[in-house]
C-alpha cells in the first residue's frame, strides 16, 4: 500500500467511489455528484486529497479540508486495512485533523476508533 497525492487522473475515481451506492450512504450529503461538480470541487480542493494504491490500483481516497477528514475505501478493498492505513498516514501529515462521522455510520466510527480517535460530541438537528 502507498499513499500518493491526488492528481487530475484520479478525480473520476474519487467521483465514482463517492457516488457508489455502498459508499455514499456513509456520507452526510448523499446527492449524486456530476462530472461538472467534481471538476469544480477538485479544482478548488484537489490538492487536499490523497489516493491509496494497492498493487498500483486505486483502493480509496483520504483528504482533509479545514482539518475535517474525508475518507472512502472502495468496496473491493474494504476489510483489508486500507482505511486504517489512509487515516494513519494522513494523521502523520495533518496531526490536528478530526472526523465528523454520521452517528449511524458504524464502519467509520470503528475505523476512527481503531486509529485512536475518541468520540467527543454529537451534533443534533431537527428534521
Amino acid at each position: 500500500m502507498i499513499l500518493v497525492k491526488n492528481k487530475k487522473e484520479h478525480w473520476e475515481f474519487i467521483r465514482n467511489l463517492r457516488n457508489h451506492p455502498d459508499v455514499k450512504t456513509g456520507f452526510v450529503f448523499q446527492d449524486y455528484i456530476s462530472e461538472e461538480q467534481q471538476k469544480a470541487y477538485m479544482s478548488k480542493y484537489g490538492d487536499c486529497f490523497y489516493i491509496c494504491l494497492v498493487d498500483e490500483k486505486p483502493a480509496g481516497y483520504v483528504g482533509v479540508i479545514e482539518d475535517d477528514i474525508r475518507v472512502a475505501t472502495h468496496p473491493d478493498f474494504q476489510g483489508m486495512g486500507v482505511g486504517k492505513y489512509m487515516i494513519n498516514q494522513l494523521m502523520s501529515l495533518h496531526p490536528n485533523a478530526f472526523a465528523k462521522v454520521k452517528i449511524d455510520n458504524n464502519a467509520s466510527v470503528k475505523l476512527f476508533e481503531k486509529c485512536g480517535f475518541k468520540k467527543s460530541f454529537y451534533i443534533l438537528e431537527k428534521k
